[in-house]
């Protein structure tokens, strides 16, 4: 891979794609040229990089020919048609998709934790889901440090995870129930605004839902450790930006606040914010569009042998996805 690179972003105009552009320039990627690809409806468009306006293409299967790294942000559906045909005309893709999270020949990487395994690819790697990521961005220090065995979690997790228009409908019922309207729902089941919703993604037989589930599952295979159990509740919030999720750990060796907080001050991508006599702890509010996630409200789990709880936020659309995925290029150039 040269140091001048052919960059694709798949799913450009929506709003992890938009949010990939602008961590292409920021973090200063060698972005030789920048192709944007979507569908038929948004070619046509501009969108800005490094002060120049780029024209949004169509992804056809001819896109691929002389790419190095495409971002894929499109979809499920449009990632396992895509990926393999752009895979085989010799690009490397980074899918923020859930199509390839669990296929044994793809990496599933968060660089802060098992970027060895970018050297494994076979053309795809995926980007995790947004909650696992921000969450074990503040679980595997200390799973390194305490030996994670379970997890009990509940994600607190914000609109624009769902995308634009659900940033919109979130804004469109606080007004309409300020100036007393009736509230028109279109994306979520039940109204958003000032409500929280117990439901995120699909069902399953077991009555988790999808969503709930990639915690342990893609857990297990960015930490290596098969043996590592969640329990997770995820719910709709009422905020724009930022996933939240509150978690109690319990560990194979004893844990103490004072050593927990010594370990994650150390770990990469995290700030510890932790002064609850300050009223001090991590928000939504705080982390949107930052890159680092925050970590605080450490305390023993009172619950638990060797339990810590811990809360943890941090930018769905950049550690969650945007910026997760540039990083993972980033490996590719190494």
């Amino acid at each position: 891979m040269n140091r001048n690179s052919v960059v694709a972003v798949v799913g450009a105009t929506g709003a992890v794609g938009i949010e990939m552009i602008k961590t292409l320039e920021k973090r200063q990627f060698p972005v030789g040229k920048l192709v944007l690809l979507a569908s038929a409806r948004s070619v046509g468009k501009k969108l800005k990089f490094r002060g120049h306006d780029v024209t949004v293409t169509e992804l056809t299967k001819e896109s691929f020919k002389g790419v190095d790294i495409a971002l894929f942000s499109a979809g499920g559906g449009i990632s396992k048609e895509f990926a393999p045909i752009a895979a085989k005309a010799g690009c490397v893709v980074v899918d923020n998709s859930s199509a390839f999270r669990m296929d044994p020949d793809v990496p599933l990487v968060v660089p802060e934790i098992n970027a060895a395994d970018v050297k494994q690819h076979k053309g795809i790697i995926a980007n995790p889901n947004c909650t696992t990521a921000i969450t074990l961005m503040a679980l595997y220090p200390l799973h390194r440090a305490f030996g994670v065995k379970r997890i009990f979690a509940s994600s607190y997790q914000a609109v624009s995870g769902t995308g634009a228009k659900a940033l919109e409908e979130l804004e469109r019922q606080v007004e309409q129930i300020v100036h007393k309207q009736p509230v028109t729902k279109e994306v979520y089941p039940h109204q958003i605004a000032f409500n929280v919703i117990p439901h995120v993604d699909s069902f399953l037989d077991t009555g988790y839902t999808k969503e709930e589930m990639k915690m342990e599952n893609e857990g297990r295979k960015i930490m290596h450790l098969p043996t590592f159990k969640a329990s997770v509740t995820c719910v709709r919030v009422p905020v724009y930006r930022s996933h939240s999720i509150a978690v109690s750990a319990e560990f194979e060796k004893p844990v103490s606040v004072a050593a927990a907080r010594a370990v994650l001050a150390k770990a990469p991508g995290l700030d510890v914010v932790d002064a609850p006599e300050k009223k001090e702890y991590p928000m939504p509010l705080h982390t949107s569009e930052k890159y680092n996630c925050a970590v605080g409200r450490l305390r023993l789990d009172c619950a638990m042998e060797n339990g810590l709880c811990f809360w943890v936020s941090g930018d769905q659309l950049l550690k969650g996805a945007a910026l997760n995925a540039v990083q993972i290029a980033e490996e590719l150039l190494k």
